[in-house]
C-alpha cells in the first residue's frame, strides 16, 4: 500500500469529563507536560509521514482554530461543525471529501502514549491491507493502561481480527483512539450524528475489522486528575 499522508483528527467533542478546565477551552487545548493534547497528536502524525491533517471543530471552535493557525506542519484543513456536533462517525463522514479516496489515519485529539521500540502509527499503517480490511485499530492493554478503569472494547483472534466486547465481560483490549480507515468503511453510512463504533460493529460482522496491539504505554487523560498521572508517567519514561 502507498504511504498514508492524510489524517482525520477528531477535535469537536465537548470534553465534559474534563471540566472545569473545559469550561473555558476545548479539551484538545488542555496541556499535558507543557503541550496541548492536540499538539502531541499532530507531532505523532508528522513523525508518521502525514502531510495533511483534517481537524473538525465545534466546541470553543474559535480558540482551537487560532491555535492551529500557529502550526506549519502538518498542513491543517478545518472541517467546521459549529452548526451541529456530528460525533465521531458523522464527523468523519462529513469530512470525507477533504480526506480523499485512499486510506487515512483517524485519531482522537486527546489520545497520548509513550512509544515502544517501533513507532505505533507507522506500524499500524504498514499492516493495513485494503483488500481485506476496512479498519485497523490501535489497541492498548485494558489492564495496563494509565488512567483507564473500564472493561475494554475488543477481543482479537490470532489473525488480528476483532470483535466487540460481549456484554458483562472484560476484554483484554481497549481502543487507543487511533486507526487506519478505508473510505469503504463509510459506504452506506447515515447522514447526521452517529458514533464510529456503529461502523466498527458492521466491519466486525463482515470480518473486516482488525487490530494491532500498541507497543509502549497508553494514557487515558479523561479528567483533570488524570493529567498528573500522565505527566508523572512521561517523566519516569525519560529517566
Amino acid at each position: 500500500m502507498t504511504p498514508i499522508r492524510t489524517a482525520m483528527v477528531l477535535a469537536a467533542g465537548l470534553g465534559t469529563r474534563m471540566r472545569p478546565l473545559t469550561d473555558r477551552l476545548p479539551k484538545p487545548l488542555v496541556k499535558v507536560n507543557g503541550r496541548a493534547l492536540i499538539d502531541h497528536v499532530l507531532d505523532r502524525l508528522v513523525d508518521a509521514g502525514v502531510e495533511t491533517a483534517v481537524v473538525n471543530l465545534h466546541y470553543h471552535a474559535d480558540l482551537l482554530e487560532r491555535h492551529l493557525a500557529g502550526r506549519s506542519h502538518p498542513r491543517i484543513v478545518l472541517s467546521d461543525e459549529r452548526g451541529e456536533l456530528l460525533e465521531t462517525g458523522g464527523g468523519i463522514r462529513k469530512a470525507l471529501p477533504l480526506l480523499g479516496n485512499e486510506p487515512f489515519f483517524s485519531i482522537n485529539s486527546d489520545t497520548i502514549w509513550i512509544e515502544g521500540i517501533r513507532a505505533n502509527l507507522a506500524h499500524l499503517a504498514a499492516g493495513f491491507d485494503p483488500r481485506t480490511m476496512d479498519a485497523r485499530l490501535l489497541l492498548a492493554a485494558t489492564s495496563a493502561s494509565i488512567g483507564y478503569d473500564g472493561n475494554g472494547d475488543f477481543v482479537m483472534d490470532g489473525w488480528g481480527r476483532l470483535n466487540l466486547r460481549p456484554e458483562r465481560t472484560v476484554s483484554p483490549f481497549v481502543y487507543a483512539g487511533a486507526a487506519v480507515l478505508s473510505p469503504r468503511l463509510f459506504n452506506g453510512a447515515p447522514e447526521g450524528a452517529f458514533s464510529l463504533v456503529r461502523l466498527f460493529a458492521r466491519a466486525a460482522q463482515d470480518g473486516r475489522l482488525f487490530g494491532q496491539r500498541m507497543e509502549g504505554l497508553w494514557m487515558h487523560v479523561g479528567t483533570p486528575e488524570a493529567i498528573k498521572d500522565a505527566e508523572t508517567t512521561i517523566l519516569r519514561s525519560k529517566d
